[in-house]
């Protein structure tokens, strides 16, 4: 299935149904689901009633599958529910964001920021940027860099993912 750039409203009753099957999608979109971790959404979709063929063979693979069938099942299972795929560019942005989010929340430490997967990120807004400038490479240059100046930075890192999570949301609408 290809990516589009419509971020619209939901124009099917089933987005709408299912809230997390959406966010799987642009997750993925987004390189942030492993394949092997596909058929877990699916299975939970189908618990609430909802119901297709791909969804149910999605749900029926295992975690061990060829990572192609169990993605082609997803994306045949996100078709038959109307769901659609976001491009790559917007779903990053939309990961970055839930990132802080998540940040924000107190879900996620400071070395599990730590990921050279955003240097290379296009932002778009300021918020973005900030953000993604405070983010280190890797979990030992957090201390490498940072040394007894961790506090500092975590402070801006709050401020910072505060701005982005403030800023206007890009992302699935439910």
């Amino acid at each position: 299935m290809a990516a589009i750039n419509d971020t619209s409203e939901p124009h099917s009753s089933v987005r709408s149904a299912y809230p997390p099957l959406v966010e799987t999608a642009w997750l993925y979109q987004a390189d942030q689901v492993r394949p092997e971790d596909l058929p877990m959404a699916p299975a939970q979709a189908l618990a609430t009633g909802m119901d297709t063929p791909a969804l149910c063979e999605l749900a029926g693979l295992s975690r061990h599958a060829d990572p192609r069938d169990i993605r082609d099942a997803f994306e045949q299972a996100l078709e038959e529910l109307g769901i659609l795929l976001p491009n790559h560019h917007l779903a990053r942005r939309y990961a970055l964001r839930r990132l802080a989010t998540r940040f924000t929340a107190r879900e996620v430490d400071l070395a599990e920021l730590a990921s050279d997967e955003w240097s290379e990120m296009e932002v778009e807004t300021a918020e973005e940027q900030a953000f993604v400038a405070l983010l280190p490479p890797c979990a030992c240059c957090i201390e490498y860099t940072l040394g007894l100046d961790e506090a500092a930075w975590e402070a801006q890192l709050w401020i910072a993912a505060c701005a982005l999570v403030s800023h206007p949301t890009v992302g699935p609408r439910f």
